[in-house]
């Protein structure tokens, strides 16, 4: 057990679903942050806010899962982020929508507040009103008379999420990489209050709209666990072969891509070709082809349709059938390998610091599935790999989803297989309580916690993956060339959305 992890178990505790949340007085907090820094500290993966605290959500190295809060006090908080730097974004959200300031924090500039909201501080309990429009923050400045910077976005030609990145180059030589997001808020936070988790469902399905099926099964999860409601087992294994539909979809949607950046217009094509085959057997079995508001709280919005089964498993034996063929193809051109191998590398250490997940974590060391541990049902009765590498390029984040692309067809066709009968949705009762729901999506993993007041939402947030994975696209950036930065996006494919809120 680390020092950190024992501070927080002394703490008293208030009602929290699965796992109790933690009361810490303000020097406890501040003890708390300072032993993150030790040897063997917890994981930090998620730091939100509502009116009057702080809540962080962390991992500790013996496996438990713990919520930690602190009070506000005068507008401030002891900051987490000198010793987890993957605070810093989180502490700059915090301050944007709830006005919190964290005290000896990294980084206090605007975050999502670009300094044109009406009001400051909006999830606050009064906000206060604009006076004036503000500048936007000042980009962190780059040493060096030979130095030069390239500004791309937030507006983009293509059809692409709003984000700006500010490279600044020695020659072709990146120097530094620095992300700047906000451009997608949309207020969904505020937008959740005071709604019935049905109602809600809407909003967390259209926070990140790739992986709308992954937020809205970890919403939904939040919601049961906070109700103390249990979903029908025809609705969860439906819920999982839907999540395991939107993975496949979208590993192939990022290998194509992929493909195009380095110029191999014939798996780009193929791999979008399966694509597509997916999104219309998704469409025929449950209606929509992003499977969008199917997954809500209490179950399912929709059972498979008649002959839904036989269009997944047909578009799925499509493509076990050409996927080992792709794979050589690639494999058999150098001219990949030259372009991928050893470009745009994140260390194991430095994934680990930041707990991140999905194929980012994965490969670079970081075996973590949130299917696995903590676990949900089905997960748990079923058999499957979460492949792992070291090399941590853009190489290693390709062969993580096409590894994964063929655990998830054996997932697919074992639970179609074995499909439960029975309802698909129960009602949630009119309840008081917090819950935290979790899922896996096709970037890692998904978090979810909410506050319900007579079956109403009293305060609510959602954390992507991305929020640990952008920082890590800054790094692997530096020291490669500028025409390596949409090779090395492309194999993170964060999202903007998914942190703009």
């Amino acid at each position: 057990m680390s020092r950190s992890a024992d501070i927080i178990r002394t703490a008293p505790t208030e009602p929290c679903q699965p796992w109790p949340r933690h009361l810490l007085l303000g020097e406890e907090w501040r003890a708390m942050a300072a032993s993150l820094g030790e040897a063997g500290g917890p994981a930090l993966l998620a730091l939100w806010a509502d009116t009057v605290r702080v809540h962080a959500l962390l991992h500790d190295s013996d496996g438990a899962w713990l919520v930690a809060s602190t009070s506000v006090e005068n507008g401030h908080y002891p900051a987490l982020s000198p010793q987890r730097p993957s605070a810093a974004w989180f502490e700059r959200m915090i301050r944007d929508l709830w006005g919190h300031d964290a005290e000896g924090g990294r980084d206090g500039r605007p975050w999502l507040e670009h300094g044109r909201w009406p009001v400051t501080a909006p999830l606050s309990t009064r906000p206060p009103a604009r006076q004036s429009p503000t500048e936007p923050a000042e980009f962190l400045p780059v040493e060096g008379e030979d130095t030069h910077q390239i500004a791309l976005g937030p507006v983009y030609a293509g059809i692409i999420e709003p984000g700006h990145f500010r490279l600044s180059a020695l020659g072709e030589t990146v120097v530094r990489l620095e992300i700047r997001l906000g451009w997608l808020h949309k207020g969904t936070l505020g937008l959740m209050h005071g709604k019935s988790p049905r109602a809600a469902a809407r909003f967390a399905a259209r926070l990140s709209g790739d992986s709308t099926v992954a937020h809205s099964l970890a919403f939904a999860r939040a919601a049961e666990a906070a109700a103390g409601a249990e979903v029908p087992p025809r609705a969860v294994a439906l819920r999982a072969v839907m999540a395991e539909l939107e993975r496949i979809a979208n590993h192939l949607g990022d290998c194509g891509a992929i493909a195009d950046d380095v110029a191999f217009p014939f798996l780009s094509a193929r791999f979008c070709w399966h694509r597509e085959a997916m999104l219309r057997a998704a469409s025929v079995a449950f209606g929509h082809r992003l499977m969008m508001d199917a997954v809500v709280p209490g179950g399912v919005s929709t059972d498979i349709v008649p002959g839904g089964a036989e269009a997944i498993l047909r578009a799925l034996a499509a493509l076990a059938e050409e996927l080992p063929e792709l794979v050589r193809t690639g494999d058999n051109f150098s001219s990949l390998a030259d372009r991928m191998v050893g470009t745009g590398v994140v260390t194991p250490a430095l994934v680990a610091a930041f707990a991140a997940g999905g194929f980012v974590g994965r490969a670079s060391g970081r075996g973590f599935d949130a299917r696995r541990t903590p676990g949900y049902a089905p997960y748990d009765r079923l058999t499957f790999a979460v492949p792992v590498l070291e090399a941590g390029d853009v190489d290693a984040r390709v062969r993580i989803r096409l590894t994964e692309l063929g655990e998830s067809i054996s997932l697919v066709r074992a639970l179609l297989a074995d499909l439960p009968e029975g309802s698909v949705a129960v009602p949630l009762p009119q309840a008081t309580g917090e819950g935290i729901g979790w899922a896996e999506g096709f970037r890692g993993d998904i978090w979810h916690w909410l506050r319900l007041d007579g079956g109403q939402i009293s305060a609510v947030f959602m954390r992507d993956p991305s929020w640990l994975q952008w920082p890590l696209l800054e790094a692997a950036v530096a020291g490669n060339t500028v025409a390596d930065f949409p090779l090395c996006n492309k194999s993170f494919n964060c999202s903007s959305s998914g942190v703009d809120l």
